[in-house]
């Protein structure tokens, strides 16, 4: 592992990096970061629908031992994910390496390309190839759609708060390990437990909700209401929880 203020160190030239990146660029790998996502929320309600009603919450950890295939491949393999840019971009504009513009545009320009792969996985592999549209899945479909829209303002932004606590935490010890293997770990230990938590992920209800609104079982409308308070939250936790606290600790005297 890299040390503590070598990690806010990468952190900050990664953040850079992300900024610098050609328009095409950012939103072809945050099509891919929003579709890996929903892929590993898919695999989650495959893996738990047939075992929920017999298991309880252990179904819940089996699932969330399955969903950080999603920010796993991104983090290694390649895309960008507008939850983890929250923490890595936000600690490049503490450092004063950017600028507060040139924030606020990637986590839109990530964003907007992250709905289109979140949607895209819903419509092309939920609803056209029956993944969410039937049976025992999309009974599992529904029921945690309708968890997600059914909290209030203030526990949606909480929740938010939480996840992205954790998803901060994944990169953070992501791009402090040396090796693969250490990645892997570093990454699928944070996402798993918020998952298990049941925290709320944006870019997650974004492929959960529109699954839910093509099989007829949510609106836009509840979509938006959900979307804003929790987006709102991960900034919280990973710009201000993650990146802020780190900051601050490991570089005090900027």
């Amino acid at each position: 592992m890299y040390s503590p203020e070598e990690i806010i160190a990468i952190t900050i030239e990664k953040g850079i990096g992300k900024v610098r990146k050609p328009l095409q660029e950012k939103l072809i790998l945050g099509f891919i970061g929003g579709a890996m996502i929903s892929l590993g929320y898919l695999a989650y309600i495959r893996v738990i629908s047939s075992i929920v009603a017999d298991w309880g919450s252990f179904a819940s950890l089996i699932g969330a031992m399955v969903f950080p295939i999603g920010l796993i491949v991104i983090l290694l393999g390649g895309g960008e994910l507008v939850t983890g840019n929250m923490m890595t971009v936000a600690a490049s504009w503490f450092d004063r390496k950017i600028s507060l513009t040139d924030l606020i545009a990637n986590i839109l320009t990530i964003a907007c390309a992250n709905f289109v792969g979140a949607v895209f996985v819903a419509y092309l592999f939920g609803h056209v190839a029956g993944l969410t549209s039937s049976g025992v899945f999309l009974e599992e479909t529904l029921t945690l759609a309708q968890a997600k829209i059914s909290a209030e303002p203030l526990q949606a932004f909480v929740s938010g708060i939480g996840c992205n606590w954790f998803v901060g935490l994944a990169l953070w010890l992501c791009y402090g390990a040396k090796d693969s293997f250490g990645k892997y770990m570093g990454t699928w230990f944070p996402v798993m437990t918020f998952v298990a938590i049941g925290f709320q992920h944006s870019v997650a209800n974004i492929f959960l909700i529109s699954a839910a609104i093509f099989e007829g079982g949510a609106t836009w409308f509840q979509f938006l209401t959900n979307f804003i308070p929790v987006f709102l939250g991960n900034i919280v936790g990973g710009s201000f929880l993650v990146a802020g606290l780190y900051y601050l600790a490991y570089k005090p005297k900027h």
